[in-house]
């Protein structure tokens, strides 16, 4: 069975944090995004959305509706890089991340075959790359 020939695209990832204010306010100041969508659901559950301001793929924000969700919070690739955000200048937002509160760098910038790259974990414990990719392959 092939796919169908429509155009698709990922529109969201999921990603669960302890509150959805906490989590927007971490996210804009530490690495720029800005809301899409903040819309109430339910007394408890919102339907909120942020993205980078050049857009791209986004992430909807979402509080644990369990203790089994809630121990996975900061751990939803058990352990690995999850998350994979591209820069034009890995200096300036190193800079930056280093000044902010809950922003862990794991690691001094290294060179691979892709881009300049180094690990992050956000306020969470989730693990980003950021990745200055060498000309020509950003996608």
């Amino acid at each position: 069975m092939s796919a169908p020939d429509h155009a698709r695209r990922l529109a969201y990832t999921t990603l669960l944090v302890p509150d959805y204010d906490e989590a927007i306010a971490h996210y804009r100041e530490a690495l720029g995004f800005e809301v899409v969508e903040d819309t109430r659901l339910t007394p408890s559950k919102r339907w909120v959305v942020i993205r980078q301001p050049q857009g791209g793929n986004a992430l909807l924000l979402a509080q644990p509706g369990n203790e089994e969700q809630r121990a996975l919070i900061g751990r939803q690739a058990g352990g690995r890089v999850w998350l994979f955000l591209h820069t034009a200048d890995l200096d300036a937002d190193l800079a930056h991340l280093a000044r902010q509160t809950g922003i862990r760098l794991t690691e001094t910038p290294r060179q691979e075959a892709y881009g300049r790259v180094v690990v992050f974990e956000d306020r969470y414990g989730n693990r980003w790359d950021l990745i200055e990719p060498e000309a020509g392959l950003a996608p």
